[in-house]
């Protein structure tokens, strides 16, 4: 068979007629419109109508195209959209109100990646709830690429969610995160084993109210629970439960020393 020919016959095969890329620029069309993000935004509301109209037209074939539209329809969607959004807007006031490098939330909105990849996260999951499976992944994958944060859209995650810096964070399948939740740079909370047979299981832990998990903690396994008010340090490597009003860290051993003489030499053993 020729190469032409096999990719023909995977072409055949394909399950989804979906159109990845424009499922990718249609989530990143729609963050910079409701957050205001675009070079002479809409004036008037009639320009605002006929874009959020365009936006559901346009919802509306992807959906058919990946299989979804007999699951949900593109007005369910835009329906439960005021929900969703006010839950963004609080999680941009909360990482505005809880990082001192802030200036204003707006800022947040324009340039964190933690509030881009929260703001798919949260529509993602919408789609979610209502059995859409395909495009929740393109969304959140797409997301991923652009920030390094990858949050699984079935994740249940409360009200007020901070990532700062975010590069590395891991959020698993079956993560259940409270509310005031922050999470810094690589963290992973994941499973602490990877077989198809746990498809259906809970396998990645539960974050209760108000925790905080400082840089390159993991905390992993479906039955690992981190109590509310807990503080959480960084590298630290967890796979118990661990009660609130909790502060786990690791302690490791640093030696500070003068510099060695100019003539003494440096060996090194590994």
């Amino acid at each position: 068979m020729s190469f032409a020919k096999q990719l023909h016959a995977g072409y055949s095969r394909r399950i989804f007629n979906i159109d990845k890329k424009k499922t990718e620029d249609f989530i990143d069309s729609l963050f910079r419109f409701i957050f205001f993000l675009e070079y002479n935004g809409c004036a008037d509301f009639s320009q605002i109508e006929s874009r959020l109209d365009s936006f559901k037209v346009q919802f509306e074939e992807i959906l058919r195209s990946a299989g979804d539209g007999a699951k949900m329809d593109s007005s369910l969607f835009f329906d439960t959209f005021p929900t969703v959004y006010k839950a963004l807007e609080d999680d941009a006031r909360y990482i505005f109100e809880n990082d001192p490098a802030a200036q204003s939330v707006e800022e947040v909105k324009f340039s964190y990646p933690g509030f881009f990849a929260i703001a798919v996260y949260r529509l993602a999951h919408e789609l979610v709830r209502h059995g859409v499976q395909l495009i929740p992944r393109i969304w959140t994958e797409y997301a991923h690429s652009k920030t390094g944060i990858d949050i699984h859209p079935g994740a249940e995650i409360g009200k007020n969610f901070f990532i700062d810096h975010g590069t590395g964070i891991v959020i698993g399948e079956t993560t259940v995160i409270g509310n005031n939740v922050k999470l810094y740079q690589g963290v992973t909370l994941g499973a602490l084993s990877v077989t198809k047979e746990l498809q259906n299981k809970k396998r990645h832990p539960t974050i209760e109210d108000n925790v905080v998990i400082y840089a390159n903690a993991s905390i992993l396994g479906g039955q690992t629970v981190i109590g509310k008010d807990s503080l959480i340090g960084g590298n630290v490597w967890i796979t118990e439960s661990v009660a609130s009003n909790s502060v786990v860290f690791h302690k490791g051993l640093v030696t500070v020393r003068n510099k060695l003489p100019v003539n003494e030499p440096i060996n090194f053993i590994i």
